[in-house]
């Protein structure tokens, strides 16, 4: 990786006054094997929507709740039948096969397109737990299946529940676990330019799925783009008129820059684990750059805390 040089003026430095004063835990304790101790951390008050619903009625669902992530489910039974990501609505509006709908189903048309059902985009080869799982074979499906959260079902496959990479993530904010951050980011960062089109980066995105794109333009860490900033940009206000009005290449010709919406929050790669997961409840955040002495060295997202948890 090449390692970036970063201007700390143009960073701002979190407090993280008050956090580790729990006192060390056995970080392998927080992990439970217990029969149904899935939903003592899972989200059980939960919205879903029905196949049926459009799909801009889907993006404006997602971008009001701040939701990455909507299970779908039969409007009379509630029983799970698919999932939608922000990264399937970016692949939708412009970005991979998804919008292939768009070009060939409605002539590039994506006014009309955009009323198309949701069931059309989801994944409908959903990945589940059931109310009996435990916490440990919840992590153990994430990282295999590389997903960042999973809909918890009961016998008759009815939605009551989902479980996601945050939901750890809070189990162990706080707490000094002993486990450096060092350990666990990820060394190999790809950035991108300020000056890439919102088009360029996201056909990067779905690409190599990332969820995240560091910009970096000179040396200086600028901030971190999201898919769900890609999906808030292109299916709010004066963008999304565009795109319905045909005016496709200008809205993804934009730089990316535009899109950075939030300042950086960074830690070091000395500091605890724990205290990198508050720093990431306390901001709202999914990942943190990790600078030692001004350079870029790596990111940590919430999937390398849960990693962190089984290790």
């Amino acid at each position: 990786m090449k390692r970036q040089n970063i201007n700390r003026s143009d960073i701002r430095a979190m407090d993280s006054t008050g956090v580790m004063d729990r006192g060390p835990v056995d970080f392998k304790s927080r992990v439970s094997n217990n029969q149904g101790d899935i939903l003592a951390i899972a989200s059980k008050n939960i919205v879903t929507l029905p196949p049926t619903t459009n799909i801009m009625g889907t993006v404006k669902t997602m971008l009001k709740y701040g939701f990455r992530r909507v299970p779908i489910a039969d409007a009379g039974t509630n029983r799970l039948v698919g999932i939608i990501t922000s990264l399937d609505i970016v692949d939708f509006l412009g970005g991979g096969l998804r919008h292939n709908i768009v070009k060939n189903r409605y002539k590039g048309n994506l006014a009309a397109a955009i009323n198309e059902d949701v069931r059309e985009i989801m994944k409908k080869d959903v990945v589940s737990l059931g109310v009996n799982d435990n916490i440990s074979n919840a992590i153990k499906t994430m990282i295999e299946k590389n997903i960042g959260g999973i809909p918890i079902v009961d016998d008759d496959n009815v939605v009551v529940g989902i479980v996601s990479e945050r939901d750890f993530v809070r189990t162990v904010a706080d707490i000094t676990t002993s486990k450096s951050v060092n350990k666990y980011m990820s060394n190999k960062v790809v950035t991108a330019s300020p000056d890439i089109s919102v088009g360029e980066a996201t056909r990067t995105m779905i690409e190599k799925g990332f969820r995240r794109i560091p910009i970096v333009k000179e040396d200086v860490l600028l901030g971190i783009v999201t898919a769900s900033d890609v999906m808030r940009y292109l299916g709010s206000g004066e963008i999304f008129q565009k795109l319905m009005t045909g005016d496709v290449s200008d809205a993804f010709q934009v730089p990316l820059k535009s899109l950075i919406l939030r300042d950086i929050v960074w830690t070091n790669s000395g500091i605890d684990i724990g205290e990198a997961a508050a720093l990431m409840l306390k901001n709202k955040v999914g990942a943190l750059p990790i600078i030692d002495d001004g350079e870029l060295c790596g990111i940590l997202t919430e999937r390398d805390i849960i990693k962190a948890l089984v290790d």
